[in-house]
């Protein structure tokens, strides 16, 4: 028994089936009768079996036709049920990682949705592009954004990406944190403090590398793995309890009770890329690196300030992508 059969041979054995006339068969499927005869045979070979008794008066089923001929129906109806549901459909909603709410990345998603407003893009906040490079390549999540130096080489190997902007990194600081008073802090200043950086998150080891490398020899700790605080008002308890500074980005949204300070002396750059598995096609991903494009040039976001901060790898990725 064939592993597959060809769904024009089970049209073939049904039309014959009906009419029990080979002819008639042929015309009602807009074939030759030669061409049916061809596919019958077919069919008869690859099931081992001979489907229908032919003289020169009369087309009858054999017993393994009988037999044959409810599945036949059964799996054709399957098939004209998936052309029915899939006819006139447009493309399946695409899911995108846009890591938390109120940053750049929500303006690349307004305006891909703008590029294709008949598509379906669906947004969700889940940090880290550890953990949304692994749902990628499950085929769980489309597209995501983050640091792609800090992922690992076999993952990254199955995936394509495009740079979108080099964000200036800052930290957030209880709002009676000595150094909250100040416009910007340099490096210098966080010297001798612990700095909370995603530790122990599982879905984030890419900031956390990034955070240990700014700073290495700079007397900056990376603070131990504290609860994760999802939302800001449990952001807003756990900053209260731990009194911990947290790095983060200059677009990172408000938070009650902390301020947020750019980072300078020199400023460090947290290198972004949209991410999706290598292969993917759709007209929503089409939007997005359109839209990421177009910002990126009216907005500058891909230039790198003189004296900035950033990991050779990471430049090496952003300026040559998959």
């Amino acid at each position: 028994m064939p592993h597959d059969l060809d769904p024009r041979l089970l049209r073939a054995f049904a039309a014959v089936a009906d009419e029990l006339h080979f002819t008639r068969a042929a015309a009602r499927l807009y074939v030759a009768q030669q061409a049916l005869s061809r596919d019958i045979r077919r069919l008869e070979r690859e099931l081992g079996t001979e489907l229908f008794v032919r003289t020169t008066r009369q087309v009858t089923l054999t017993p393994d036709g009988e037999r044959l001929r409810p599945y036949a129906q059964t799996v054709l109806a399957a098939y004209d049920e998936l052309a029915a549901a899939f006819a006139g459909a447009g493309p399946r909603p695409l899911l995108v990682d846009l890591n938390s709410p109120g940053m750049c990345t929500a303006r690349v998603l307004d305006r891909a949705r703008e590029l294709v407003p008949d598509c379906e893009l669906m947004a969700r906040f889940e940090s880290g592009l550890t953990g949304a490079a692994a749902e990628i390549l499950a085929g769980r999540l489309d597209a995501s954004f983050g640091r792609v130096a800090g992922l690992d080489p076999a993952v990254r190997a199955r995936l394509a990406w495009q740079p979108v902007r080099y964000e200036r990194m800052a930290v957030v600081l209880p709002d009676d944190h000595p150094l909250a008073g100040r416009d910007t802090v340099e490096l210098a200043a966080l010297a001798g403090e612990a700095v909370y950086a995603g530790a122990g998150n599982p879905r984030t080891p890419e900031w956390t590398g990034l955070a240990a490398e700014l700073f290495a020899g700079r007397g900056i700790r990376v603070a131990p793995p504290a609860p994760l605080a999802v939302g800001k008002e449990e952001f807003r308890r756990v900053m209260a309890k731990t009194r911990t500074p947290v790095l983060a980005v200059v677009d990172f949204p408000a938070m009650p009770g902390a301020v947020l300070r750019p980072l300078v002396d020199p400023v460090p750059l947290s290198p972004l890329a949209l991410v999706w598995r290598k292969g993917l096609k759709h007209p929503g991903l089409d939007a997005l690196r359109t839209a990421a494009a177009e910002l990126a040039a009216r907005e500058n976001w891909l230039a790198v300030p003189d004296g900035a901060w950033l990991p050779e790898p990471d430049a090496a990725l952003m300026r040559g992508p998959a």
